[in-house]
C-alpha cells in the first residue's frame, strides 16, 4: 500500500522507485501483486503515463491516509525519544518524597507536556506490576532483573536534639553511645549494628539497642527532633534541621559509611526521554545537595 501511494504521489514507477530506493521492477511487481491479490485494476498503464482507475483513486486516498498516519506515528516516536512528555510514573520511599519537588520541579516547568504520578511507599513496589517508569531506592538492593543506576551516596550522621543532649549529656567517645536511648530504623528486631570511622581511619564497631524502632525514616527524624533519643539519619534529610538548630550532630569527628541512592528502571534499553531526563535531573539535584557524594 505504501508503494502504491508512492507511485500515485510521484506519477510514475521509476520516480516512486527512486524515492523509495527500490528498483523500478520491484515497484512494478509490488503494484501488480496488490492488483492480483485484490482482483481489481488500480492503474491504467500506457507507454507514456499511468492513470488511476476509479477504484484506484478511492484506494489511493486510503493509502495516503495510512502513510500519513504512519509518518505521524514515527514523529511521535522520535519526539518520545528526544523530548520528555507523557506521564512519568515514579515511586520513592516516604523519606525521599521531599526530594522529588526540588529535583524534578525545573524539568516539569520546562516541559508542559510532561506529567508526574508519584507513588510514595516504603515497601518495595514491583515496578512491572505497578507500571513504574522510575523508582528511587536507597541502600543495598535485592537481586532482580531491574536496572539500577547509582545517583549518589548519602552521608549518614548521628544526631540528637539539643534538649535531649542537655538532659542526657553529649557522648565524647563511641563507647559512650551504648548508654544512650536510640532511635533505630528497622523492619524487624530492635538492635542496630553500626561501624564508626574515626579521624585517623580507625574503625569502631558498635551494637546499640533501640528504645524506638521504625521502618520509616521520616518518623525517626521527627522523633529525634522531639528529643526522644539519638538517631542515625541521612545528612541531606536533616540538613535544614541542623541549620535551624533543631538537631545537633553527635560525635561529628566520627563518620559512618555512606549509603548509596539508586535510580531503578524496569529495562536498560530504549529508555524514553521522560525517564532519561528525570534521572539526569535527580542526579544534578543531588550533586548540589549538602551531605551527598556524587
Amino acid at each position: 500500500m505504501a508503494v502504491f501511494a508512492a507511485v500515485v504521489q510521484h506519477g510514475s514507477m521509476s520516480a516512486a522507485a527512486q524515492a523509495l530506493r527500490m528498483s523500478t521492477s520491484a515497484v512494478s511487481q509490488q503494484v501488480r501483486l496488490l492488483e492480483q491479490g485484490s482482483g481489481v485494476t488500480l492503474l491504467h498503464r500506457s507507454t507514456r503515463k499511468l492513470s488511476l482507475t476509479d477504484t484506484g483513486a478511492r484506494f489511493a486516498e486510503h493509502c495516503h491516509a495510512m502513510v500519513s498516519a504512519a509518518a505521524q506515528a514515527n514523529a511521535q516516536l522520535a519526539l518520545a525519544h528526544d523530548a520528555p512528555s507523557g506521564e512519568l510514573r515514579m515511586s520513592a520511599p516516604v523519606g525521599f518524597a521531599r526530594h522529588i519537588a526540588p529535583g524534578l520541579g525545573p524539568l516539569l516547568a520546562a516541559h508542559p507536556g510532561l506529567t508526574l504520578r508519584l507513588l510514595v511507599d516504603d515497601a518495595l513496589i514491583n515496578l512491572v506490576d505497578a507500571r513504574i517508569d522510575l523508582a528511587l531506592r536507597a541502600g543495598r538492593l535485592p537481586d532482580s532483573s531491574w536496572v539500577a543506576q547509582r545517583l549518589c551516596d548519602f552521608d549518614w550522621i548521628l544526631c540528637a536534639s539539643p534538649d535531649y543532649l542537655r538532659r542526657h549529656g553529649e557522648p565524647g567517645t563511641p563507647a559512650e553511645l551504648v548508654q544512650h536511648q536510640w532511635l533505630v530504623g528497622s523492619r524487624e528486631g530492635s538492635g542496630l549494628q553500626i561501624e564508626l570511622i574515626g579521624p585517623a581511619g580507625e574503625r569502631e564497631p558498635l551494637r546499640v539497642d533501640a528504645r524506638i524502632a521504625s521502618n520509616n525514616q521520616l518518623s525517626l527524624e521527627q522523633m529525634c527532633v522531639a528529643g526522644l533519643g539519638v538517631g542515625m539519619l541521612t545528612h541531606p534529610d536533616v540538613h535544614e534541621a541542623l541549620q535551624a538548630g533543631r538537631l545537633k550532630r553527635v560525635l561529628p569527628q566520627w563518620r559512618l559509611p555512606p549509603g548509596p541512592v539508586w535510580a531503578v528502571t524496569p529495562q536498560r534499553e530504549n529508555q524514553p526521554a521522560k525517564v532519561r531526563h528525570a534521572i539526569e535531573a535527580m542526579r544534578a539535584y543531588f550533586a548540589a545537595t549538602p551531605g551527598t557524594r556524587v
